[in-house]
């Protein structure tokens, strides 16, 4: 039998927080793995447009992002991982600059070191970019250090499928993760890979929905492998949904950056009114989910395909030097923003729930990490504020390296004897239209049914659907060898079930969640988190 490949760590992901983790602990001398599904330009961390918030100005603090937060988070963030993750952003913003990172310099007469420009919800100019391009210049810093790093070494085309734990292995003692059975995705062959700590940064969730500003590889694997491997997720119900996706017949998840509204863009109807001052006082710098939903209303009401997002009233040059790339990529649409509206709908963006992380982060799992989208760490509660997400990833990527670090000092050798994949009663597969066929009914159901805006009535069909699709997923699971689609599927059946768990058992609407049978929020002292336990009640709140 040919041995596992073993490493210090092994990552399952690389965007930003995988690749940031990857080289702090590669840095301090360990060897580590990291598995990518795509290259990292094709993660969701490439794609980010608007930047990274941070209180790098004079005029600003980190109490004061930390503020700003907390109201975006609508009364259910964790005030001490909101002071943690805002006190060290400038920090964050320091070490990627040290990496090679390249920001969008200050305008000649700015004070500072770097452009800051603003987003909805914040009360300051605080996010720093480069352009209009963020994530893209972010992920090329890091990727090319990587490569060029000789303790980090890249497992390309595979897919993590399960966490490999001491207790699944047979192997007495406390349980802990050991290692990942991933799918080899050039071979079509299953691979076991041993490692003294996993690190969790798969990225989230969102192609459980229809319409998603995100890449193909979001479907939740890391939530999905964590929960079956015995770990706590929490406040799944919270799916943010960007407002702005450009509505065209030949676009696919072209994402118009929350920044075109920060620096004087409007929202205007077919016939050009503008709605959002209808809807909130703060107008198109509302939260995400609050322009989302005036989106939403304003569309149905009008039995509009879309709204339209209009800049052109700013100068020509100053849209062109802030957005160089969106320009550019609208044009091949044969749309110049700086003379047309814009059509956006909302679209599927970011999931605010996730694995349930300690502030070193930390799993339920011994050796089990995570770090990005796919966590829960408490700092986005009830709706994120804008561009704290890729700032999040180099935190915690910091904080779980440094706690990895520490317990790899004394921790034993990988495991060399796990016990491979068992192949030996399946067959290759004739039937994957039926793949293909539950992916799509999945994915509509969701976007109908658990939404922006949700029914009591809603949600129970979502549930009785989704728990049909689980059926004839389990059963094809163990009757057929895997292949992409079909842990993808797996991990997206599973995701959607908590997502709906979750929603089910919110009796309010706060933040993100918006559930007609309950309008109104409860008052914010008897907010609660909603925290769902693998083998437990079907949810529990604490």
């Amino acid at each position: 039998m040919t041995p596992p490949a073993t490493f210090d760590v092994l990552v399952l992901g690389g965007g930003l927080g995988g690749l940031s983790t990857a080289l702090r602990l590669a840095d301090a001398g360990l060897s580590v793995g990291v598995l990518r599904k795509k290259p990292s330009a094709e993660s969701s961390s490439a794609w980010a447009q608007g930047g990274i918030a941070a209180a790098m100005d004079g005029d600003d603090t980190p109490a004061q992002h930390a503020a700003d937060t907390l109201v975006a988070g609508a009364g259910l963030c964790r005030p001490a991982t909101v002071d943690f993750v805002t006190g060290q952003a400038p920090a964050a913003i320091r070490w990627l600059q040290s990496q090679g990172v390249a920001f969008t310099p200050p305008e000649t007469d700015d004070p500072g070191e770097l452009h800051l420009t603003r987003e909805g919800g914040h009360s300051r100019r605080r996010i720093v970019h480069a352009d209009d391009a963020t994530g893209r210049a972010v992920i090329a810093g890091l990727e090319a250090r990587v490569a060029e790093h000789t303790g980090i070494q890249l497992l390309d085309d595979r897919i993590g499928i399960d966490l490999i734990t001491t207790w699944k292995q047979r192997i007495p003692g406390p349980n802990r993760c050991v290692g990942v059975y991933a799918l080899n995705r050039t071979s079509g062959r299953v691979e076991t890979i041993a490692a003294r700590s996993i690190v969790l940064a798969t990225g989230g969730a969102s192609k459980i929905y229809l319409y998603t500003t995100n890449p193909d590889t979001s479907t939740g694997d890391g939530i999905a492998m964590a929960w079956r491997a015995g770990c706590r997720v929490a406040n799944m119900e919270f799916v943010q949904f960007h407002p702005t996706c450009l509505f065209h017949p030949l676009a696919k998840s072209e994402l118009i950056s929350e920044a075109v509204r920060g620096e004087g863009g409007l929202l205007r109807l077919p016939d050009g009114r503008r709605f959002m001052d209808a809807h909130d006082s703060r107008a198109e710098l509302a939260p995400r989910d609050i322009v989302a939903r005036a989106i939403d209303a304003e569309m149905k009401r009008g039995g509009f395909d879309c709204v339209y997002l209009d800049i052109s009233h700013r100068p020509a040059a100053e849209i062109l030097h802030h957005f160089p790339n969106i320009a550019q990529r609208l044009k091949t649409f044969g749309i110049d923003m700086t003379r047309d509206p814009i059509p956006v709908v909302p679209a599927a963006h970011y999931s605010c729930g996730g694995i349930v992380t300690d502030l070193t982060a930390a799993t339920d799992l011994a050796s089990l990490y995570a770090v990005g989208e796919c966590t829960w760490t408490g700092l986005h509660g009830a709706n994120r504020l804008a561009s704290n997400s890729l700032l999040e990833c180099v935190v915690f990527g910091a904080a779980a390296s440094a706690r990895i670090v520490s317990e790899l000092a004394t921790a034993p050798p990988p495991l060399t004897s796990l016990v491979a994949w068992d192949e030996s009663r399946v067959t290759d597969t004739d039937e994957q239209v039926i793949v293909s066929h539950n992916w799509e009914e999945l994915r509509r159901f969701m976007w109908d049914y658990v939404g922006i805006v949700r029914t009591n009535k809603r949600l129970a069909r979502a549930r009785h659907r989704v728990d049909l699709l689980h059926e004839e997923i389990a059963e094809f699971y163990s009757h057929f060898r895997v292949t992409n689609d079909l842990i993808e599927l797996r991990n997206l059946a599973l995701v959607a079930e908590l997502t709906i768990l979750s929603a089910q058992s919110r009796q309010e609407s706060r933040g993100l969640h918006f559930n007609r049978d309950y309008p109104n929020a409860l008052p914010d002292r008897e907010a609660r988190d909603t925290i769902l336990i693998p083998g437990g009640a079907a949810s529990r709140r604490s």
